[in-house]
């Protein structure tokens, strides 16, 4: 990119003056609980009495965070109906313009900073250090879209011959429905509605329905710094929204993250064109992972140990990019499994809002619950290697675990669990690992330790996964330095943050004119 990108630096919580002030940012949110969240269906949307539904604290169930209006799909036409009238003034505005705004959404994110964190500490549980590094990817997704849109709109370079004039360029689609999970509440939304408008298109914002108010931050920052009313939209609810939206005729690009399921259940009602629609739906999906990390016998337990603690349970190893298996060298295997029992018995499992907190709730009373019956059928299969505690009463808690000794063809080392549950088996080498990530039909992130760099290029030429992190944790992918997206079932292949994620939300256009003529206009 020819305009300089910096990611936005991260809050200094060792600093006990900004503890401080994220703590009071945070009783200030609380004296404002429950916060209000209404159907945003462009500028003429008729305001009337919906059905309400609410989010909550998941480590404190009891407290509701926001009051959130179901979108109807009277509600989800008419959100499409103002993204489609405000399209031909928003992609007329140049590239330039476009970015002028969302960099002044960047700014209002950065000036709230305190205050979003923790809207994404009670309203998901996530902890400071985590809560933070959302807003800062928000502000990054922002200002990389913004600066990447420029550069598209100027265009590939082009073959040139005598007498012709070729050209191409990029014109964005149509309207965009994003449909958005909780686990980032703030990046990935907005990073998804950025890159829309940062080329052209118009929004229809369907979030998950744990993080409505984190949403509808997301859009207020845009609608204040600039972007048109209609041009981007906000439909809270459950599924009814989501699936009317993407069946929608009118919707050009569908941009989804979450599960596997609803991915595939997405790309197939997309495929499927619906009456008066003119155009092929193009879906962006990220979905999910079954990630592991491959510890060859010549590893540093020193590196490894904390690395492993951290991708596979900060924020309760609710990231689809989560290590959720580990595939050790045998020479390694005990003395890996020692050193995880010590390290995980010293997690602190509390509340988000606690700083020494390592492992926050779970998001809701369904997830608690799966990863309850996963942990059940651990130790009737295997063995508990490793367990922390206590768990707090309240709220939606699950001891983070490290399970061995798991017979072949466990489900619980094929599925994705989605919550604080390690498995580790033992191999030969590093090929038997290699066979074994192969094997999976996801193949999002994936990690390699190993001090040996004929190791380190073997693998890599090996591995499917979208993302391979090599002697180091294998979450936190950071804007511009490690465009993120997975392959195989893990998603369509885009990568967000990076180079080529905007050439999804647009067309590409050629013009070819003969430049001989014979004879002039009068």
């Amino acid at each position: 990119m020819s305009t300089t990108f910096v990611n936005e630096p991260l809050l200094e919580l060792r600093r006990a003056p900004v503890r401080e002030e994220l703590l009071r940012a945070l009783a200030g949110l609380d004296a404002e609980l429950p916060l209000a969240v209404g159907v945003l269906a462009g500028p003429d949307a008729a305001v009337g009495p919906r059905e309400t539904f609410d989010s909550t604290d998941p480590g404190m169930p009891s407290r509701v965070v926001a009051v959130a209006q179901t979108a109807t799909d009277a509600d989800v036409d008419a959100a499409v109906a103002a993204a489609r009238a405000a399209f031909p003034g928003w992609s007329a505005r140049t590239a330039a313009q476009r970015a002028e705004v969302l960099r002044r959404a960047a700014a209002l994110l950065r000036t709230d900073r305190r205050r979003l964190a923790a809207l994404a500490v009670r309203e998901c549980a996530k902890p400071w250090r985590e809560a933070d590094a959302d807003v800062a990817e928000a502000i990054d997704f922002l200002e990389y879209y913004a600066a990447a849109a420029q550069e598209l709109e100027r265009g590939p370079h082009l073959v040139k011959v005598p007498g012709e004039r070729n050209e191409l360029r990029y014109v964005a689609r149509g309207v965009t429905a994003v449909v958005a999970p909780w686990n980032f509440p703030l990046a990935i939304p907005l990073g998804m509605v950025a890159a829309a408008l940062a080329v052209g298109s118009t929004v229809v914002l369907k979030p998950a329905e744990q993080a409505p108010a984190c949403a509808h931050a997301v859009v207020d920052a845009l609608l204040r710094a600039g972007v048109p009313a209609g041009a981007v939209n906000l439909v809270p609810g459950f599924d009814g929204p989501a699936r009317r939206l993407v069946r929608h005729p009118d919707v050009h690009t569908i941009a989804f993250t979450g599960s596997e399921a609803v991915g595939l259940d997405i790309l197939q009602a997309a495929a499927v064109p619906a009456p008066g629609q003119r155009h092929l739906k193009r879906v962006v999906a990220e979905m999910g992972g079954k990630n592991c990390i491959i510890v060859d016998g010549d590893a540093d337990l020193d590196e490894v140990v904390p690395a492993v603690v951290r991708s596979a349970f900060s924020f309760g190893g609710q990231k689809c990019s989560a290590a959720s298996r580990v595939l050790v060298h045998e020479r390694l295997a005990e003395a890996l499994v020692q050193r995880l029992a010590g390290a995980v018995d010293a997690l602190v499992v509390g509340q988000a809002e606690d700083f020494a907190t390592d492992v926050p709730a779970l998001i809701d009373e369904d997830s608690q619950r799966r990863l309850l019956e996963a942990l059940a059928q651990a130790r009737e299969e295997g063995t508990v290697i490793a367990q922390a505690g206590p768990v707090p009463r309240d709220g939606w808690f699950v001891a983070p675990t490290v399970v061995g000794g798991l017979r072949d063809g466990s489900t619980l080392v094929a599925r994705e669990l989605f919550g604080p549950l390690l498995t580790l088996e033992a191999v030969a080498d590093v090929d038997e690992a290699c066979d074994l990530v192969d094997a999976s039909s996801s193949a999002l992130t994936g990690g390699l330790f190993s001090r040996n760099p004929r190791t380190v290029d073997h693998v890599v030429q090996r591995s499917p996964v979208g993302n391979l992190y090599v002697n180091r944790d294998i979450t936190g992918a950071m804007v511009g330095r490690h465009p993120f997206g997975g392959n195989r079932l893990s998603g369509t292949g885009t990568k967000a943050g990076g180079p080529d994620y905007l050439l999804q939300f647009v067309e590409p256009r050629v013009v070819v004119e003969n430049t001989m003529r014979h004879g002039l206009v009068v």
